[in-house]
This record gives structure tokens, sequence and C-alpha cells, in this order.
């Protein structure tokens, strides 16, 4: 059996922030309703974080949950306690209208640091990017330009961007356009 691979093995780019390919990180979708207490407790026992509110990410390193939309939430867990965080969570959901799949292998996640890491991803997103509008434990979902995508900030100056693996090319490139030197703008 093969070894499984990030979507760009780990490819970066420095420039007026650094962006980086952040490697295997495992996703569950989770659908179902959100104020359910089986649910939240399944969350909880995977990640360690409670259940989030609209537009809300509770990360931390590997670990997490965001929400996506009113019945969806992304669980974030290191790579490989994926099957297993996936097993128990739908062990603990049977009996409840509930949804749990493995997107790891669908998704790709990037990072954005620095102090211009804000103005990488306001070139590309149409979303209030200021420290007023969007802090650390938000979420957005959002085009890339021409591709969906969901972001967050890990702390003040770092985002996590999460696509598509197909179309994480794309979006690698996009990002280092943005973070060329010289291309500052001067908004965030």
């Amino acid at each position: 059996m093969s070894e499984p691979i990030s979507a760009l093995n780990h490819a970066s780019y420095d420039g007026i922030a650094k962006v980086q390919e952040c490697g295997l990180q495992g996703m569950i979708t989770l659908r179902g309703d959100l104020s359910d207490k089986v649910l939240a407790k399944a969350v909880k026992d995977a990640t360690g974080q409670k259940m989030p509110g609209q537009r809300e990410a509770f990360v931390d390193g590997e670990s997490g949950v965001c929400w996506m939309s009113p019945d969806e939430l992304l669980v974030l867990v290191p790579y490989v306690e994926v099957e297993a965080k996936l097993a128990a969570m739908t062990n603990a959901l049977s009996g409840t209208h509930a949804l749990a799949v493995n997107v790891s292998d669908a998704r790709a996640v990037f990072s954005i640091s620095g102090s211009s890491a804000r103005e990488v991803l306001g070139k590309l997103a149409p979303v209030e990017l200021s420290s007023k509008a969007f802090q650390p434990g938000q979420i957005r979902r959002s085009r890339l330009a021409q591709v969906a995508g969901a972001f967050w900030m890990d702390d003040d100056q770092t985002l996590r961007v999460v696509c598509f693996r197909s179309a994480a090319d794309y979006v690698f490139n996009l990002l280092k356009v943005a973070a060329q030197p010289g291309s500052e703008v001067g908004v965030y």
C-alpha cells in the first residue's frame, strides 16, 4: 500500500507573508442538528472542543471544530487518528440523524503567516479581514478567486485556508502571487 502524501508535499513560498501547504490533516465533515446534545458530545470527545456557534472556529493545532453552515461542521483531528475518531463518532451518533464522512484526502490546507497575512488573503477573498471584523476564533467560507474555500485565524498573524485538493495548485499559485515582494497594498 502506498503512503499518503499531501496535495503539494509541503510546498512553501516566502514573500510579504509566508505561504505553506500544511501537509496531511484529518478532516471529518459532520452534518446534523447542531443543537443535538449527542452530536455535541461526539464533537467534544473527538476534539476536546465545545460546539462552535455561527462562523466560529475552535482550533488548537491539528484538532478542532469549525462551523461551516447551520447543519454542518468541519471536525479537525490528527491525520493518523481520523479513522479511529470517525469510527468513535459514528458509533456515538448511532440512532441520531447525522452524517459523518472522512474528507481528509479531498482537501488541502495552507498556512499564511506574517504581518501581511491578512493582506495576502484579502487580495483573493471578498471578505472584510480587518482586525475588528475578523479575529482568531472565527471562520469564513468564501471564494479564493475562482474556487471555494474556508479560512480561520490560528493567531493574530496566522491564517489557515482549506480548499478542495483538486484546486490546491491553483490556490497555492494565487497565494504566491498575492504574497509577491513589493505587492503590499497597505489595507490591513
